[in-house]
């Protein structure tokens, strides 16, 4: 799909081989090697971002493959408008190559944009269902959508940083940015323009540092979203490990009952046996000992309990001394004193032995 200046669109098939001699360009050009670049080539910008390729020559955008990419809309609705000089570009009043490569930057930008305005809200939303004080198991649906935003955010961060990693290329090379000003190298009047002082160069590395600065700022967004997601799930693993020492203390509670049982119980074991005693003509016999045998198991789960709850109590943290808050440094105060002059020090020091 061809752009010109005036927002003209016109659609038409080519071969490779057609194309870049139509363009004065090699076949190793046209191949897109990497994910993303932004080079020239003989008064040539040739973008890959992903999978949008464009070339940019000062009279026209080439946009190949745009089929079945799902850019349509902003082919046929945003692109034409916008390098027509009828969109919220800033560098109308530039040459051609300026405004088409805002276009594409400021389109990947958006696409960004809109991939992180997606997976914010979804993110916070499962967090929110996950970490709950009261749950005392974790959803595995919820975990499952959470993975999949995680790896979602994952390849959002590579996506910008890669993105920023190509923009940053640009701009550490002057002359890269020199060629990506096409105008300048075949237009004389433009030459002596810059030459005067409106320099291109200078506009072109503003508009790629306006671009960074934006993936930066995305970046950082994800990278906010990256850590919650990490704090979120050391709370997740806290509340777990909580409910798993109440559960793993209330079966500890039980064997000690049982164990409390069990032991006065032998004493039904020995009476069971048949074997003639006096006690089994009293009436009173079975009461007594039964009682015994609960008020021993009593009390011996209740003394194993203080034990327990004496144990697993926590410590209380030392108590620090009034005269250790009050001289304690603090680091301005470390920083003042590495700054002393030493002569101040030394008199300190003989005034301080003094009294």
């Amino acid at each position: 799909m061809k752009f010109d200046k005036d927002g003209n669109t016109t659609s038409f098939e080519r071969k490779k081989t057609e194309l870049y001699q139509e363009l004065g360009l090699q076949a190793r050009d046209l191949r897109f090697q990497h994910l993303m670049s932004i080079a020239t080539r003989n008064n040539r910008i040739i973008i890959r971002m992903e999978f949008l390729k464009a070339v940019v020559t000062p009279e026209f955008l080439l946009i190949l493959d745009y089929r079945n990419l799902n850019m349509e809309h902003w082919l046929f609705q945003e692109l034409a408008s916008q390098l027509s000089g009828e969109g919220q570009l800033v560098t109308y009043s530039l040459p051609f190559e300026f405004r088409a490569i805002e276009a594409i930057l400021q389109y990947w930008i958006s696409n960004l944009q809109g991939r992180l305005n997606i997976l914010q809200p979804q993110i916070i939303e499962t967090l929110e269902a996950l970490v709950d004080p009261k749950l005392l198991s974790v959803d595995r649906s919820k975990l499952h959508i959470l993975l999949q935003n995680g790896k979602s955010l994952s390849e959002l961060e590579t996506d910008l940083k890669v993105f920023k990693e190509t923009i940053l290329e640009i701009l550490d090379e002057e002359e890269l940015i020199e060629e990506l000003c096409l105008t300048k190298w075949t237009d004389p009047q433009v030459f002596e323009e810059s030459m005067s002082g409106i320099d291109h160069a200078e506009e072109m590395e503003l508009l790629l540092e306006n671009y960074y600065r934006q993936a930066e700022d995305l970046a950082n967004e994800a990278r906010e979203l990256r850590v919650l997601i990490d704090d979120s799930e050391s709370i997740i693993f806290i509340n777990l490990d909580s409910h798993r020492n109440v559960m793993m203390r209330l079966n500890l509670q039980l064997t000690m009952g049982t164990f409390s049982l069990s032991l006065f119980g032998l004493i039904g074991v020995a009476f069971g046996m048949n074997l003639e005693s006096s006690f089994e003509e009293d009436h009173r016999a079975f009461w007594l000992v039964t009682g015994i045998m609960f008020l021993g198991s009593g009390l011996i789960w209740r003394r194993l309990l203080s034990f327990l709850g004496r144990h697993l109590e926590p410590s209380l943290p030392p108590q620090v001394p009034t005269l250790l808050k009050k001289t304690h440094p603090t680091p301005g105060r470390t920083e003042i004193k590495n700054d002393l002059k030493t002569e101040a020090f030394t008199s300190s020091r003989s005034t301080l032995t003094n009294r």
